[in-house]
């Protein structure tokens, strides 16, 4: 189906939680309402990484184009500003071919970044940004906000202890240029005009199934060769500290290469990792305007069915 006049209709966002199955129901809506899709998931955007990163096999796809997805060299710190500039330019060229754009993942910075677009910025001090992940992890995002008090207290008050990716940031901009971020925010630039547009459905499964699949998952990807890609990818020369090889799924592998820990305390942590990330995504979009919640799954049947509803509410299609 080709929908008329796409540019003047809304752009449908599929987030969530990791393994919610926001990747095949974004597949069949695209079929059903003639739409290509836009990935919105960090980790996926890499390429050479493919076993934990749950990207959709080419032949699964179903003839859906697929953007922005396994395109970026894995020494590249892609940014969510990076990924929003991408993004607002796929959706120009989709709507231009009278599709619609269907942006999926569950990277609520990336969908931040394209509503507030970032002010211009220095590139990211990976080795900051590395010890600031460290401070996170061992003493926890509530100490990475107490930093931020210290340094920056317009910023810190304005964000949520929890919201680490804009504090981890805000610390970042005044570690590394001197300036506080509260003063930068001035030279913030307008949002694209599809940015007016976007809507957010967001998943919500039940949190037991969904710890479930995320344990069978990690499983499954340790059992598929996990440990045999990193240590491939590191023998090539891929950076152990890069943006890609620091993501849920791959840190801690990293980790038992380097001899830090046992094969057993990888996969365990593995699992509490991806576990604690599909918590803070949740969260993350509990706090954000506008979203529209759906229990379930998204490959099931019922909930695709309500999902798709909604779409055509939103699109009105004759």
């Amino acid at each position: 189906m080709t929908i008329k006049g796409a540019s003047q209709k809304p752009v449908i966002a599929i987030v969530g939680p990791t393994a919610s199955g926001k990747s095949e129901l974004g597949i069949h809506l695209a079929l059903r309402f003639g739409g290509e899709i836009i990935n919105c998931d960090s980790v996926q955007v890499y390429r050479e990484i493919e076993i934990a990163t749950a990207k959709v096999p080419f032949e699964e796809r179903r003839g859906v184009p697929h953007h922005l997805i396994d395109f970026v060299p894995l020494e590249i710190n892609y940014t969510a500003g990076d990924w929003a500039r991408d993004a607002a330019a796929k959706i120009d060229e989709i709507e231009a071919r009278g599709r619609l754009a269907f942006i999926v993942g569950g990277t609520g910075f990336y969908l931040r970044a394209l509503r507030e677009p970032f002010f211009q910025s220095q590139p990211t001090d990976a080795s900051l940004r590395e010890r600031l992940t460290s401070i996170r992890e061992r003493r926890g995002a509530a100490h990475l906000h107490k930093m931020l008090a210290r340094v920056d207290p317009d910023s810190a008050q304005k964000l949520f202890p929890n919201d680490w990716p804009r504090v981890q940031r805000a610390l970042e901009v005044r570690f590394q240029t001197g300036v506080l971020l509260s003063q930068r925010l001035t030279a913030r630039p307008a949002p694209p005009p599809a940015a007016s547009r976007l809507r957010v459905l967001a998943l919500a499964p039940p949190r037991a199934e969904l710890y479930r699949r995320i344990n069978e998952r990690t499983e499954a990807h340790f059992r598929a060769g996990l440990m045999e890609e990193v240590r491939a990818l590191l023998a090539r020369g891929a950076p152990p500290a890069s943006t890609a090889l620091g993501a849920h799924g791959y840190r801690r592998v990293v980790e038992y290469l380097r001899g830090e820990r046992t094969f057993a305390s990888a996969l365990e942590q593995t699992s509490m990792d991806v576990r604690h990330y599909a918590k803070r995504q949740l969260t993350w979009f509990r706090r954000e305007a506008g979203v529209e919640w759906f229990t379930g799954f998204g490959d099931e049947p019922e909930t695709e069915a309500k999902v798709a509803a909604r779409v055509e509410e939103l699109l009105n299609v004759d």
